[in-house]
């Protein structure tokens, strides 16, 4: 794992936190960052985007929420 794991209560904290701010009868969509290429054969090396990441410590690509 690349990142240092959090309790899940942290990232329940986090939603709670998130859902408070939004508006009645809205939604949230979030995407994960793409892979890069960098030629082509190569890729540079995946980093999640920092909102699926404090929301939910997910670091999956191609990761819809």
């Amino acid at each position: 794992m690349r990142y240092q794991s959090l309790s899940s209560d942290v990232y329940k904290t986090n939603r709670s936190n998130f859902m408070d701010q939004m508006k009645q009868r809205s939604i949230a969509v979030f995407f994960s960052n793409d892979i890069y290429p960098t030629s082509a054969d190569g890729t540079l090396p995946f980093k999640q985007a920092s909102d699926i990441l404090w929301l939910t410590g997910v670091d999956q690509e191609e990761t819809i929420l």
